[in-house]
């Protein structure tokens, strides 16, 4: 009896295992497409200066490939410039609009801005499960804390996803959120190293040269030094074993010696 209630109860427990795993493999199921939505990055934005501004898009659909996307660049923060990284498999469009307040720049005063750039897939496009990127060169970035990009995703069996809704601070984030960039102000921490717009490379100084030849050398030298130390170390233990081994081989003629001797 008692074998039995034991074995009952870890037919039990293996029951409860496995409903505890199916409900967290459900659980994560559930997650996963929630979590998967367009996204866009920008390493190193700051307001007033220009970026590189990177657009995520998974495919979410289990059947249909993603084969355009259609991004809206904010109305009421216009850039000047909106150049597109050219993309193999794809082909791009750029609408730009007239601005009822021409942007300053460094050129001079520009009247139309880039308003909508919209990709179509060549090829297969993005497949289910696989994500992909499209990278603009954008700027002057307003002086603002963030940009708003509304984007539309189409997919290969005609389905368009709008990912258009505006997230509110301290609410819980809506179904199809539009991606949103964040700007670091202009001489902040986050801004360090970032620059404020197209900027001419010095020319490579030829100081640090010889300090880089001297750590490789030093390097190169430490080496063989290292490798000097592991031979000798490795003649000085080969030395002990044959010391060893020949006086293992001499001590049994030693001890009968011994005892004639004593006779």
């Amino acid at each position: 009896m008692l074998e039995r209630r034991a074995g009952g109860s870890s037919r039990g427990w293996g029951r409860v295992a496995v409903v505890a795993g199916l409900t967290a493999v459900g659980i994560g199921l559930a997650a996963g497409p929630a979590a998967a939505h367009v996204s866009v990055t920008g390493a190193g934005a700051t307001q007033g200066g220009f970026a590189v501004v990177t657009f995520g898009v998974p495919t979410e659909s289990e059947t249909a490939s993603t084969v355009g996307l259609k991004v809206q660049l904010p109305p009421s923060q216009p850039l000047a410039v909106a150049a597109v990284q050219p993309k193999p498999g794809w082909t791009h469009t750029v609408t730009t609009s007239k601005l009822a307040s021409p942007i300053q720049t460094d050129d001079g005063p520009v009247s139309e801005a880039p308003s909508v750039i919209e990709w179509k897939a060549t090829g297969g496009g993005i497949k289910p499960g696989e994500f992909d990127q499209f990278q603009i060169s954008a700027g002057p970035l307003p002086k603002a804390d963030s940009m708003t990009f509304k984007v539309i995703q189409v997919y290969s069996d005609g389905t368009q996803v709008a990912w258009v809704e505006e997230t509110t601070a301290g609410q819980v984030e809506p179904e199809h959120p539009a991606p949103v960039l964040k700007l670091a102000a202009a001489g902040s921490e986050s801004a360090a190293g970032a620059s404020p717009g197209p900027t001419v490379s010095a020319a490579p100084s030829t100081a640090a040269a010889p300090a880089s030849d001297a750590a490789s050398k030093g390097s190169v030298a430490g080496a063989y030094a290292l490798a000097g130390v592991g031979v000798v170390a490795g003649l000085g233990g080969l030395a002990l074993g044959l010391t060893a081994r020949r006086r293992a081989g001499r001590q049994p003629t030693q001890e009968p010696a011994k005892t004639t001797a004593a006779r």
